[in-house]
């Protein structure tokens, strides 16, 4: 039987990736496509008010709230390398998530899930230290939360050796290397700019579980989530197509359970 014929398939987004007057994202307009919202918490981009706002949105709309957290970065976008020590880095993340809960439970829903942005996420798919201290501190934070991140990555490991739901999502948008892995950013094609392309790929992920790496290879990717980046222009335009397209190919879109 088909996988996508018996399990949901969730989308994500990043969202609230604003700060003060600055606005990146249509978290808006995101919020009545995705499944999941992956709240920025403060340390890359989000501020309080953006918080909340975002939290209040996802709430009426039944999306499921997700803190995605970052190295403390809000210059850089949290896109920068950095080394921070492993009880600093988990301290870290548990306060983001904490920061996130307080805006998610006053609007009556919970934080859902985590998962890391940028520089920590690409970090973790080989860096067991810094994997295990975004695990480390998602258990610091309290509850058994799932953990978001990249099919084979040590962050996924780590998440189920401490008894947390390991998901493993892909990427519409961003090109693959031959060993599943996302092409950097600072590299040509790492990023896919057309929209029939990112379509294409996206149903592909649901249906085959599999994408064609910058080469040319096939590459398996077992997915549970997509993620459809928001900071793309258009992105909301975007996700609609990659919705619906995921539909008329027989895909059950939801949160994943």
């Amino acid at each position: 039987m088909r996988p996508d014929l018996f399990e949901l398939f969730d989308l994500n987004a990043d969202l609230g990736e604003g700060f003060g007057r600055w606005t990146l994202t249509d978290d808006e307009a995101l919020l009545s496509v995705v499944t999941s919202a992956n709240v920025a918490c403060g340390f890359h981009a989000g501020d309080p008010s953006v918080m909340r706002r975002v939290c209040d949105l996802a709430a009426e709309r039944g999306v499921r709230i997700g803190a995605q957290v970052s190295y403390r970065d809000l210059a850089g976008f949290g896109r920068r390398a950095m080394d921070v020590p492993a009880g600093e880095l988990a301290a870290e993340v548990a306060y983001q998530i904490g920061a996130l809960r307080v805006f998610a439970e006053a609007a009556g829903a919970e934080v859902a899930y985590v998962k890391p942005h940028g520089a920590l996420y690409n970090r973790t798919v080989h860096d067991e230290d810094q994997a295990g201290a975004v695990v480390a501190g998602v258990r610091l934070a309290g509850g058994s939360l799932p953990v978001l991140g990249l099919p084979g990555s040590r962050l996924l490991d780590a998440a189920r050796d401490a008894g947390l739901e390991a998901v493993p999502e892909a990427f519409a948008d961003r090109a693959y290397t031959s060993g599943g892995t996302l092409v950097p950013r600072g590299e040509a094609h790492a990023v896919v700019a057309d929209e029939d392309t990112v379509v294409r790929r996206s149903v592909a992920f649901a249906v085959d579980r599999a994408v064609d790496a910058v080469d040319g290879t096939p590459v398996a990717v077992a997915a549970r989530s997509l993620c459809l980046h928001g900071d793309t222009p258009g992105a909301a335009r975007l996700a609609a197509r990659v919705r619906q397209a995921l539909e008329e190919a027989g895909v059950k879109v939801g949160a994943f359970a």
